[in-house]
């Protein structure tokens, strides 16, 4: 009797053994944000909710969704370690953004939004004959560095990026509010050399009042407030208040690093820099490549005493 119950219980372990033994998988949990939430995902395959300007959500492998971004975000003729510091960036801005909107149904947009993400549609349009080089490029950076991201305290960080600085970058206090070690203000005048950091745009002066609704009169700016890498924080425009980043909406500008003056009955705006300059300056970290920098030490450049850590 012992034998024969011994034996029924063997042949019903059968299916559970085969079953662990064929789909047991390890996970990797990774705690994020302030309240120090946890995703659990199944190791190396990360999946990301991407709402398109069609307003459909589409699920892709992370590593796919980061191809389409980081051939978005930069120029495809970018050193190879700018590119895969751009991966590594986006692909840990994108599991912050999974992490904080895991209530929602989407994560991330394709826009910017959150970070441009391009269909591989998109990109054979955009690149033509060379799509398959160009393409093949980014999926090798993409995929060096696979599953890698940046980490302070054991947690993503907040990986913000933008185009180019007027020198230095921003304290993220003063763009996005919250005060984080990691995103604190670095010289990156190393960039201005990558790319056309001046611009200016002019406005009839009817144009200028309208758009910031306020009554035409004799320009007067008063009361300045500059940050540390000399952006504007707030001024007043003929006596109204405006904070710079505010203006720089309104008026549709590069940077809110800028000056505004009246010349022969038009208003002209001079901005240095292009982005809200928080974070890695893309132009900055493909001038840092080309001095020989790899693509970890722009990364911990720019974000100051993080580790990069891999899912």
């Amino acid at each position: 009797m012992k034998k024969l119950l011994f034996f029924m219980l063997f042949l019903v372990s059968i299916p559970i053994l085969i079953i662990n033994y064929f789909y047991t998988y390890r996970g990797v949990d990774i705690v994020t944000g302030f309240e120090n939430n946890i995703i659990k995902k199944q190791e190396n395959n990360v999946t990301i909710r991407v709402l398109n300007s069609n307003n459909e959500i589409k699920v892709l492998n992370i590593e796919d969704y980061l191809i389409g971004v980081v051939s978005s975000e930069v120029p495809v003729s970018f050193e190879k370690e700018a590119l895969k510091a751009q991966a590594v960036a986006s692909r840990t801005y994108a599991l912050k953004q999974i992490e904080d909107n895991k209530d929602k149904n989407y994560d991330v947009t394709d826009n910017v939004l959150s970070q441009v993400y391009s269909t591989d549609d998109a990109l054979k349009e955009k690149w033509g004959s060379n799509f398959d080089e160009y393409y093949n490029k980014i999926k090798t950076v993409v995929n060096e560095t696979k599953g890698e991201f940046i980490s302070y305290d054991n947690n993503p960080i907040f990986a913000f990026f933008f185009s180019t600085s007027n020198g230095t970058t921003e304290d993220n206090v003063n763009v996005f509010g919250a005060d984080l070690p990691y995103l604190k203000p670095v010289d990156s005048s190393f960039d201005l050399d990558e790319t056309n950091y001046v611009s200016t745009k002019e406005y009839t002066i009817d144009e200028f009042y309208n758009l910031l609704g306020i009554p035409v009169d004799d320009l007067e700016i008063t009361n300045i407030k500059r940050s540390n890498s000399n952006r504007v924080l707030y001024l007043e425009i003929n006596g109204v208040s405006f904070k710079g980043r505010e203006l720089q909406k309104i008026l549709s500008l590069k940077s809110n690093d800028f000056d505004i003056k009246e010349e022969n009955n038009k208003i002209i705006i001079t901005t240095k820099g292009y982005g809200h300059g928080v974070g890695m300056s893309q132009y900055g970290a493909n001038a840092l490549a080309k001095k020989n920098m790899g693509y970890q030490d722009i990364l911990k450049y720019y974000y100051r005493g993080v580790e990069i850590k891999k899912l």
